[in-house]
């Protein structure tokens, strides 16, 4: 049977970012179909009836919701290539552990600290630059989360960097000054080409998340 790839996306989505770092990390051809988030279409309404959100990865007719799930089924089924997960039992948790931490604590943290204002919003960056640290505790002197090799953690969490320019422009401070080993992290993650090609530019989410706070009426 021809393997059929199918990703439903919106461009700007971190989410939908893992997963297209992913299929470049494996080599893999797919289409690619970009969804109107306030107009969903119905393929996508089809495939994804219980939560309605992107990303959708559609494997021979059959649907893969949430991104960290769609990773681990595209890195069991490409098992050919390099893998993204730890062959080690504990390993392998440990990368689930973190990845699960990002989805949990780092999204919501990063959307206050451009959707609120005043004191809510100090509350939000000091959060939010809290989480990063630890995340940079975790990461320590290795090049990668998983060691010397390119894996699942940094899968979950690259998707975020092409965002660090629009929550440090709004919210008024330096994710370099507090946490340089990140940064340096997310640049060596970039010098990858199935990590470059796969984020969106920086500005372009800049300019997407200007046009949210007014949307918002938090300009």
């Amino acid at each position: 049977m021809a393997n059929e790839v199918i990703l439903l996306d919106f461009w700007p989505s971190m989410f939908g970012m893992r997963v297209r770092v992913a299929l470049a990390e494996k080599g893999i051809k797919y289409e690619y179909k970009e969804e109107n988030l306030s107009n969903k279409s119905p393929l996508l309404l089809q495939m994804n009836p219980i939560h309605k959100k992107i990303p959708v990865l559609i494997h021979n007719g059959k649907p893969i919701s949430e991104s960290l799930t769609i990773v681990q089924y595209i890195d069991e089924v490409w098992n050919d290539k390099a893998p993204l997960l730890p062959s080690d039992p504990y390993q392998r948790a440990q990368a689930r552990f973190w990845a699960d931490f990002i989805d949990k604590k780092v999204y919501d943290a990063a959307g206050k600290v451009w959707t609120t204002k005043g004191e809510e919003k100090e509350a939000a960056k000091k959060e939010f630059l809290n989480i990063l640290k630890l995340l940079e505790t975790e990461l320590g002197n290795k090049p990668y989360f998983g060691g010397d090799s390119f894996g699942f953690v940094d899968i979950a969490l690259i998707g975020f960097s092409c965002w660090f320019h629009a929550y440090e422009t709004f919210g008024n401070f330096s994710i370099k000054a507090e946490c340089p080993k990140l940064i340096a992290w997310a640049k060596r993650c970039n010098e990858k080409e199935s990590v470059s090609k796969s984020l969106a530019d920086e500005k372009k989410v800049y300019e997407f998340v200007a046009e949210w706070r007014k949307k918002i009426g938090i300009e």
